[in-house]
């Protein structure tokens, strides 16, 4: 598997961002994938997950309401939209793929992890 995330960079508060994962190989589409992200000096955390179908979400507390997960199977890519972003967004965005069908709100339970990128959000 090799996830591709893309769409990250620089955002007033308040703003919005767009990134996208594609999966060039096309191993995950019977897999749920998400993103997760790491701020500085914090551990890498959940932030929103989807069903292989994506029939089924999940999002941390922190962004429900705020930011829409979905994916398109027939390209391969996941996206994640985010708006009213804040300074506590701030991070590295990394897309990931389940071991399962369902999303996993589980680092330890990821199968294949995209390379990350940078969302900085300033005030």
């Amino acid at each position: 598997v090799q996830l591709q995330a893309s769409g990250g960079g620089s955002v007033l508060a308040g703003g919005s961002m767009r990134l996208s994962c594609a999966d060039s190989r096309r191993t995950a589409s019977n897999n749920g994938m998400g993103w997760f992200r790491q701020a500085p000096g914090k551990e890498r955390e959940f932030v929103a997950g989807i069903s292989w179908n994506g029939g089924n979400t999940v999002y941390a507390v922190s962004v429900k309401g705020r930011f829409s997960i979905s994916r398109d199977r027939a390209k391969n890519m996941v996206y994640l939209q985010m708006d009213g972003l804040n300074a506590e967004d701030t991070g590295i965005y990394y897309c990931a793929v389940s071991r399962s069908a369902v999303a996993t709100t589980l680092s330890s339970l990821v199968a294949y992890w995209g390379q990350g990128t940078l969302v900085t959000v300033s005030s």
